[in-house]
């Protein structure tokens, strides 16, 4: 796993790069204008192409690949996105009052990497379960 030179962060992969600046774009205003003032033209210029079966083609066919290209990019973000924050809210309730900081970047990780610490989580939490049952059989 290679580290970038300025945080010495693991690299993320091309596609995590590319998904995260794609889901930061497509969220902003004037994207969003943009695609509506390309609707706006592609409405407007029904009559001059006589409301036809290519025009009706064009915009079907450029959302739908919009579309299912989307579903894949918004998917990565969110599945990235969601397993950090698993595991900042783990980190808080095992540390409580001393949390790592080394974790608040967690969405910046590849995937391994955020395996791994999940994994330590896992073995905490069995050893907090084990303590607990030893514990009870004791009282």
């Amino acid at each position: 796993m290679s580290r970038t030179p300025r945080s010495g962060a693991p690299r993320r992969s091309l596609f995590t790069r590319f998904a995260q600046w794609v889901s930061l774009q497509t969220g902003k205003p004037v994207i969003f204008a943009g695609a509506l003032g390309l609707i706006a033209i592609w409405g407007a210029s029904g009559p001059i192409f006589g409301f036809g079966d290519t025009w009706q083609l064009v915009i079907n066919t450029s959302t739908t690949i919009i579309t299912f290209l989307m579903v894949f990019v918004i998917q990565n973000s969110q599945n990235r996105d969601t397993a950090a924050l698993h595991i900042k809210i783990d980190e808080l309730i095992a540390r409580n009052d001393k949390a790592r900081r080394i974790l608040l970047d967690l969405e910046e990780l590849d995937d391994t990497a955020l395996e791994r610490i999940r994994e330590e989580y896992e073995d905490l939490a069995r050893q907090e379960r084990e303590a607990g049952e030893r514990s009870e059989g004791h009282v």
